[in-house]
């Protein structure tokens, strides 16, 4: 046996008539593949398991559960019912005021900074949360734990699937987006709490679990794709064989803005949310109020993981169904889903009724909501993403900052939210024309 040059040994072997030469190639390890051996997991899949466990943790006190806690800081303040959904608004503001921001800041620092960042201030705001006794402390701390969990949640979460993911964009958003249905699981959970214990000792737990899962969260999401032709190259080899190279130009924020795309799917976001930030903060109120569907705090409970779990398990279908269809021609069906539950829950009087909406409303918000981010990711690309869904995200955030207090407004002065919810439910048909518009944009003509 003797070396020669690049890594290849030859061998030689003596028989008794012949000499057999074999040469061969020494196997060498790639240190750029985040995956070596065939069989492993890509790490884009962690990335996206991260994604969904941060949204379950930064969307759960805010969104599945919110209206739970105003109920209990209603019940022991006797606050207006304005008063008390109108943190929604307050807290959501801070939100939309930042979204372009926190988008350049996941685009410059990456996301594991901005996840780390994010949760120290929600656990935190969770914290300053259950000590509050007045107005001004219960706006101060639901601003506070909403600034950090939207810096640490939403954007960063889904600017790293979206770089990590590209072959299969829809499916791995739509695992992020279904961990914020998942944390509806853990109503009951916080019902029972709040029941058992009170809403301080419920929401102070909350507060140092959040600070508990930053590091780790930060650790898995914060590691950065490779470059878009070695990443490609390592799918190729390590988790999908057959993946087909994609051409994708890489928008800038400002070349997107010229988009009609942008606009399209921005406007469409913002009308089918509308319903969402009024729900988050007013559902358990619509299901327990005596002139609404009228059901206990327990039977109340049980309805909120179902639409937690309806809406999880269509998000994985419309992620799916995101990478092997036209989104463009699914999403108005979807929005019109969403539309429908609305008026089902407008005239529901029985458990039965409000069960009917929450399966519609999984449908529809379920479905939707993946492919619609799936589609900023397929126009515009990777590199400016963050940055560009936090544009987009302005609006949907004035609007889902707006429905809170309103909806809570007209409440206190009508009795009802039939008149909203059919209001609502008119958003979300014209959304569902809106889509229509978004038209995949063609790459900009360079200049030179």
């Amino acid at each position: 046996m003797r070396n020669v040059p690049n890594g290849r040994r030859l061998f030689i072997d003596k028989s008794l008539d012949t000499m057999k030469v074999r040469k061969f190639t020494m196997t060498t390890s790639n240190k750029q593949s985040p995956k070596a051996k065939a069989g492993r997991v890509f790490y884009g899949w962690w990335v996206a398991l991260a994604g969904a466990v941060n949204m379950v943790v930064s969307s759960g006190p805010t969104f599945q559960a919110a209206s739970t806690l105003f109920r209990a800081i209603e019940d022991e303040f006797g606050w207006s019912r304005a008063l008390v959904t109108g943190v929604a608004s307050f807290g959501r503001f801070g939100g939309a005021m930042l979204g372009p921001l926190e988008g350049w800041l996941v685009d410059k620092f990456g996301t594991g900074k901005m996840v780390l960042i994010g949760f120290t201030l929600g656990g935190l705001g969770m914290i300053f949360y259950s000590q509050l006794q007045g107005p001004i402390q219960y706006y101060a701390a639901y601003f506070i734990l909403s600034i950090g969990f939207s810096l640490g949640g939403f954007v960063p979460s889904m600017s790293a699937v979206n770089a990590w993911m590209p072959h299969r964009r829809a499916t791995a958003m739509a695992i992020v987006i279904g961990g914020s249905s998942l944390g509806g699981v853990f109503v009951p959970a916080i019902v029972w709490g709040i029941n058992t214990y009170g809403w301080r000792e419920t929401t102070l737990v909350i507060g140092v679990l959040t600070l508990a899962a930053g590091p780790p969260l930060a650790f898995i999401q914060g590691r950065r794709a490779p470059e878009y032709s070695v990443l490609m190259t390592q799918l190729a080899k390590a988790d999908s064989p057959d993946t087909q190279p994609l051409t994708q130009h890489d928008f800038t924020p400002k070349e997107a803005l010229r988009t009609r795309a942008f606009w399209s799917m921005s406007i469409t976001h913002m009308l089918a949310n509308l319903s969402v930030g009024a729900i988050s903060s007013h559902i358990y109120f619509q299901l327990t109020d005596k002139n609404a569907v009228n059901l206990s705090d327990q039977s109340a409970a049980t309805i909120l993981p179902i639409m937690a779990f309806a809406s999880f398990g269509f998000q994985m279908l419309g992620g799916l169904a995101g990478d092997r269809s036209n989104k463009r021609i699914v999403l108005p069906i979807l929005i019109v889903c969403q539309g429908i539950s609305l008026l089902v829950l407008a005239q529901a009087g029985s458990y039965w009724a409000a069960l009917t909406f929450a399966l519609l409303w999984g449908l529809g918000f379920g479905g939707r909501t993946p492919m619609l981010h799936a589609m900023r990711g397929e126009y515009f690309g990777r590199k400016h993403f963050g940055i560009i869904l936090g544009m987009g995200a302005f609006p949907m955030a004035i609007g889902m900052m707006a429905t809170p207090f309103i909806v809570g407004w007209v409440f206190d002065r009508t009795g009802s939210y039939v008149g909203q919810l059919y209001t609502l439910a008119a958003f979300c048909a014209i959304a569902a024309v809106t889509i229509l518009l978004a038209t995949k944009p063609p790459a900009p003509v360079q200049q030179h």
